[in-house]
């Protein structure tokens, strides 16, 4: 859910945030967040945008609070062994929510929050079922039509597709070892049907309706401001320079590369993956 603040605060006037009414509470009211596993924390590094020459490739980053890395199991590699979820907890690092596993054995591990997940349900990877909201298995056996998500690309590599806040995708069909499915872009693209997947779609699919309300929080998360190519001079952006306002003419990237509607992907990758483009 939603929540639209009563402005008492200049940063309150447009601020609309997510309850995570969906998280594991502890405490005698409720209110308090679970605290997460400590086995499963990593110290996170921070790059600021910076390659391994120190040069900036993404900008716009910096600064933020301190964070943990949470170890994900993106592999679900741990098969016919039950799982309890132990609680359903914020993750700094993602969009999605996390789960936290208590397997049988006694193993805890991370997984992403599949959206209706709660605590105490059982969840397993196994082949022969069940078909159940959390649970995973290879794409040659799971139901045509079925809803999922943490698709991996290459069999045993681990989930790389799908993993973001709200998104699903669905299986089309299955042929010649291969499962086709449609992607949340649209795009319909044939995955290895040995590859593994998760029932249902990500959780906090109403993450996209947050409205920061203030240049502070966009600073909390690591985000820096961005600075308009026409307010620059010729120097430092093609927008830049002229006498007066002007539209930019061609948008252009500082680096002089074209962009909204010009396709920068690269020539030597191969479509033969891709059934229907995303365009069409």
């Amino acid at each position: 859910m939603l929540k639209q603040y009563r402005p008492i605060t200049a940063g309150q006037r447009h601020l609309i945030l997510t309850t995570h009414d969906e998280l594991t509470r502890v405490g005698e009211k409720k209110r308090a967040s679970v605290k997460p596993e400590k086995s499963l924390l990593v110290k996170k590094r921070r790059t600021n945008g910076r390659n391994h020459h120190g040069h900036i490739t993404c900008r716009h980053k910096g600064g933020g609070h301190k964070r943990f890395y949470r170890l994900i199991d993106f592999k679900r590699d741990k098969e016919k062994v039950e799982a309890r979820v132990a609680s359903v907890e914020y993750d700094p690092n993602r969009t999605a929510h996390i789960a936290l596993l208590n397997y049988a054995d006694g193993e805890k591990r991370y997984i992403i929050a599949p959206q209706g997940i709660k605590a105490g349900d059982r969840v397993i990877t196994d082949d022969e079922g069940p078909f159940n909201v959390g649970c995973s298995m290879r794409l040659k056996c799971m139901p045509i039509g079925s809803t999922i998500h943490n698709v991996e690309v290459y069999p045993g590599k681990g989930a790389q597709l799908v993993r973001s806040a709200g998104l699903s995708a669905q299986l089309m069909a299955r042929s010649n070892g291969y499962a086709t499915l449609k992607m949340p872009s649209g795009e319909m693209r044939l995955i290895n049907e040995d590859c593994k997947a998760t029932f249902g779609s990500v959780s906090n699919p109403e993450r996209n309706l947050r409205v920061e309300g203030k240049a502070g929080r966009s600073r909390w998360k690591g985000i820096r401001p961005t600075v308009r190519g026409t307010a620059m001079n010729p120097v430092d952006h093609p927008h830049g320079g002229g006498e007066g306002k002007h539209n930019g003419y061609l948008p252009q990237t500082p680096w002089a590369m074209y962009t909204k509607g010009f396709r920068t992907r690269s020539k030597r990758k191969s479509n033969k993956m891709i059934v229907k483009d995303r365009r069409k």
